[in-house]
């Protein structure tokens, strides 16, 4: 197999098909391979929290692209791959426009704009109050992972790996920052994270990066995972998901790799390391690391030092999205769109919630009481759990 269609099947596979790993997506091409892996069937549940939709409202489809809703203080911002954006508000539409051309990312926002990236490399900056148009930025690549919005300008990640900072007022670089990458990686849909006077960017090879706001200089690195293997296909070792930022700690899991922990506060010392491969990310509150690995499989691990709590495995293959702590439960949503709520101490079901009945890709996100469900068929849906 040739070494660009081979580069194909990984970045078809494991951006657009959410969960699908690459073996999965090399699969996908064999006619003569066997049968993907069932879902897990949901068993009866009798719930021990009732859950309800507050409202839903219609987003766009997303197509082969993930969408993340942002919150901005109470209002939600939402778009979808036919160009389609829309501020809410309770789940009303306060404004809706067309960007006039295919997006591939969003939404990043603050309280006062809303930032997309485009297939072909644009950025699209907007007006949050009445989504007016403000600036246009071109960029090195398409974009795939939501622009992050900080106080200093605007960050995007684009899919050759490039990470390119914008003036927030007119969307002129500041600087771009870029390094070498292996001949194959994963299209990553995770972006940036700031904190503090850095930003954090996860990197093929398994390489976790602090990059200095002001001038985009490498001022650390840490090494979440080592490629290792006989192959390039076995060697691939992104961190796909973003990284995780809780206090003076920064975590990240990589693909193929490993989910590790540095303290920033000793000067990036890596605390604890354990073998475990995601492309979903994680979440984390006072004492627990929640972790979705490659299997659909729900990890619990000790904050301060890595090791096992529980395990949820009742989930298994079915493409599981980033896990959110919300109201003292552990929650995921599926490629059926159905919201799983866990209980933090040991993993049990305590409630589940259906959407529209297709995949939930993009990170979920809290809105108040709320947690927010943006699906790839277009709908978006506030749910609480008393």
């Amino acid at each position: 197999m040739s070494r660009p269609l081979l580069a194909l099947f990984i970045t078809a596979g494991l951006l657009l098909g959410g969960c699908t790993t690459v073996s999965n997506a090399l699969d996908a091409m064999n006619p003569f391979a066997a049968a993907k892996p069932k879902m897990a069937p949901l068993l009866p549940l009798t719930a021990a929290a009732e859950v309800k939709t507050t409202w839903t409202a219609s987003a766009g489809k997303s197509g082969d692209y993930s969408f993340v809703p942002a919150v901005a203080g109470e209002n939600v911002y939402v778009a979808s791959h036919n160009g389609a954006l829309s501020k809410l508000a309770n789940g009303k539409t306060v404004w809706k426009i067309n960007a006039g051309q295919p997006l591939s990312a969003g939404v990043g926002a603050n309280d006062r704009m809303v930032v997309v990236g485009t297939p072909k490399g644009g950025v699209l900056a907007f007006s949050a109050e009445d989504g007016k148009a403000l600036w246009q930025a071109r960029v090195s690549s398409e974009v795939l992972a939501a622009p992050v919005l900080g106080d200093e300008g605007v960050a995007v990640k684009t899919g050759d790996n490039q990470i390119h900072f914008l003036s927030a007022a007119d969307g002129a670089s500041k600087w771009v920052y870029q390094r070498a990458t292996p001949p194959l990686s994963v299209r990553s849909a995770g972006s940036p994270v700031f904190a503090d006077r850095y930003l954090f960017v996860g990197y093929p090879g398994g390489k976790l990066v602090a990059l200095a706001v002001q001038n985009g200089a490498p001022v650390w690195e840490g090494v979440v995972a080592l490629p290792k293997g006989a192959t390039e296909l076995d060697r691939v070792a992104d961190i796909v998901a973003s990284p995780l930022v809780d206090g003076l700690y920064i975590c990240a899991v990589a693909f193929q790799g490993r989910v590790a922990c540095f303290d920033m506060s000793q000067g990036g010392t890596m605390l604890w390391s354990r073998e475990m491969s995601s492309v979903a990310g994680m979440a984390a509150d006072g004492r627990y690391l929640f972790v979705v690995d490659d299997s659909g499989v729900v990890h619990a691990l000790d904050r301060q030092s890595g090791s096992s709590l529980w395990k949820q495995d009742k989930l298994k293959n079915r493409c599981l999205s980033t896990p959110v702590v919300h109201r003292g439960l552990v929650a995921v949503a599926d490629a059926e769109g159905i919201v799983h709520y866990l209980s933090r101490d040991d993993g049990s079901f305590v409630a589940r919630q259906k959407t529209d009945g297709t995949a939930v890709r993009a990170p979920l996100r809290t809105l108040g009481s709320a947690l927010l469900v943006q699906t790839t068929g277009g709908s978006v849906s506030a749910i609480e759990v008393q």
